[in-house]
């Protein structure tokens, strides 16, 4: 049983450069919200190479959704694409523009992750350490609408945070 309160919040988003840099403002906001500030770096970080490899590969589609879930002492912060295909860590050459991406999310988080999904595409996944939710956080938020809330009216696409979400990650680590 979970004792604790989950924190939840998505976000649906055209993976393209002007919106990835609006979801990690998003990311960063919500994580200032819920006291987490020192995980601000790696998880803009992580969600910038993750959305960055679905506009750059993701087929049919570049749809996406963003989540990040706080439950217990773990930050999770997930991309779920359309595109089946399983991402690879590559050996980028010390000469090369890109490739790096899962390697550096590798880097920087406690585990990652992907799997398929429900819909035939697939979710990548990254988890970062986070304090413990005994420390003070606000209490769970109640909007009314996906526009209330701590971003204000001018994000389009943003979901509502849910209490008490949890699921099983499983992963296939590639």
């Amino acid at each position: 049983m979970i004792s604790e309160p989950s924190r939840h919040c998505a976000v649906e988003l055209q993976a393209l450069p002007s919106r990835i840099g609006q979801v990690r403002r998003i990311i960063s906001a919500q994580l200032r919200y819920w006291h987490l500030d020192p995980l601000i770096d790696h998880a803009a970080l992580g969600v910038t190479e993750l959305l960055t490899n679905v506009h750059r590969h993701a087929q049919p589609d570049k749809s996406c959704t963003v989540e990040i879930e706080l439950l217990l002492d773990r930050l999770t912060v997930s991309v779920h694409d359309h595109d089946p295909r399983l991402p690879t860590v590559c050996d980028a050459d010390a000469s090369a523009t890109s490739g790096r991406g899962l390697a550096m999310i590798a880097a920087v988080s406690e585990s990652w992750g992907v799997r398929p999904s429900d819909d035939q595409g697939k979710v990548i996944w990254f988890t970062l350490p986070a304090p413990s939710l005994t420390t003070a956080l606000p209490p769970l938020p109640v909007y009314g609408s996906t526009t209330d809330g701590p971003f204000g009216a001018d994000v389009p696409g943003l979901m509502e945070p849910t209490a008490a979400r949890t699921r099983g990650r499983s992963a296939v680590v590639g």
